[in-house]
């Protein structure tokens, strides 16, 4: 149940894409369903070739550090700029979703994401290749206009499994990241690892010109009142407050695995980045819990399924030592798959509860999500350089596990007529 505080929905408003009627902003039964298979997974491989800008320098941060004289102890900032870049997207540009056409911005992004990845590949400094993959990084939140858009787009009773379709490309797209950028660095340099994918979202614009419908949404609020509306709206929805505080967890959890898995698959297994673009491409199989995930939210089993991610991805973090110290590369995958599962599962469980509580406020309500979830992620990354080089991965084990906890901590506080309203 929708906090009774919240903003008050305007009831009967339409919306119109391509001048053809898709339904009241309200989603009420009478929705027309505009989500068809193709329209799905374009949608699904653009969130994903956007997302994947974010992560093309994890497992490369030794290479391009050495090579632009960037500290152990500092390397954790190459992604974490580039995070902190999609934090700020998210909250002063994914809001203008609920205001601006959405493909025309969608459009804009993309184009100007892919400047910045070219900014990358050439960049002769330090200074210069962190500006231009925050400037990716602010420019790659298209991805977090399509999503709520595509919740617009599909019936009610559907939308968990299409946001579930949706994220599972999203995760495709950061896990196939990782080896895709390990094996052009392994060819060609870390250079071409984003050359490459500034021509990839060159090419993505223009498949969404061909094919993304248009939306104008009816909102006219000034931009001051757009951002305003986005305090308000985590003040008055607890849900939206719990499910980004636990995403926030669970994705520094995330990212403390895969920032220190490189260093620790170089330092205790010897692999080169061939084999640590092989690891990164077995743990893209995680990417399969986000239809069963959306599938769990429309059946009402978002708590008990949010519970087990948690606790599962701590379990993980511990059992990761002991595979460490015996140098199982094999069970290290499989505890990657579990941990990327984790992480995907509770964030398509927490987008369809959150769309659910103000559908006229999508688009801000993802931007709010989003960004907490990634101000999580940042900290993660930060952090996990540091403990490696000072305390091994024990420390980095201890940091994944307690981030879980502790979201699994908050959520026992949750009242349970709460969390199935």
């Amino acid at each position: 149940m929708a906090d009774r505080s919240a903003p008050q929905i305007r009831k009967g408003k339409t919306l119109r894409i391509n001048d053809k009627k898709i339904g009241t902003q309200s989603g009420s039964a009478d929705q027309v369903v505009f989500m068809s298979p193709s329209l799905t997974a374009i949608f699904a491989l653009a969130c994903g070739l956007m997302a994947a800008n974010l992560y093309y320098a994890q497992p490369l941060i030794a290479v391009i550090g050495s090579d632009l004289g960037i500290s152990v102890s500092q390397l954790g900032f190459i992604v974490t700029l580039t995070q902190l870049g999609y934090c700020a997207g998210l909250l002063f540009i994914v809001p203008l979703a609920d205001r601006l056409e959405n493909r025309r911005l969608v459009l804009a992004l993309t184009l100007a994401a892919a400047v910045g990845l070219a900014a990358a590949a050439s960049a002769q400094n330090a200074a210069m290749f962190l500006v231009a993959t925050c400037i990716a990084g602010i420019c790659s939140v298209g991805a977090q206009v399509l999503v709520p858009l595509a919740a617009h787009l599909s019936e009610p009773s559907r939308q968990g499994r299409v946001i579930g379709y949706i994220m599972a490309g999203l995760l495709a797209g950061i896990m196939l990241a990782r080896p895709l950028s390990s094996a052009l660095t392994q060819s060609f340099g870390w250079r071409v690892a984003f050359a490459v994918p500034s021509v990839l979202m060159i090419g993505l614009a223009a498949v969404l010109w061909l094919t993304m419908p248009r939306r104008q949404p009816e909102g006219r609020d000034a931009l001051h009142l757009i951002w305003r509306s986005m305090a308000q709206l985590l003040g008055r929805f607890s849900q939206l407050r719990r499910r980004a505080f636990y995403q926030a967890c669970l994705f520094g959890s995330f990212n403390v695995f895969w920032t220190a898995a490189p260093l620790v698959l170089e330092d205790r297994f010897g692999f080169d980045q061939g084999k640590i673009a092989l690891f990164a491409l077995a743990g893209a199989g995680g990417a399969l819990a986000a239809p069963l995930a959306g599938r769990l939210a429309d059946a009402g089993k978002t708590q008990i399924a949010s519970a087990a991610a948690m606790l599962g991805m701590a379990v993980c973090f511990a059992a990761s030592v002991p595979v460490v110290v015996w140098g199982s590369a094999l069970a290290l995958v499989a505890l990657a798959i579990a941990i990327d599962a984790a992480t995907q599962a509770n964030q398509v469980l927490g987008q369809a509860r959150v769309y659910s509580l103000a559908p006229e406020y999508r688009g801000r309500i993802n931007a709010v999500y989003i960004s907490l979830m990634f101000v999580g992620g940042a900290a993660g990354s930060a952090i996990a350089p540091l403990l490696y080089a000072y305390a091994g991965w024990t420390a980095c084990a201890a940091a994944g596990a307690g981030f879980a906890l502790l979201a699994l901590a908050a959520w026992a506080t949750e009242p349970r007529e709460q969390a199935a309203g």
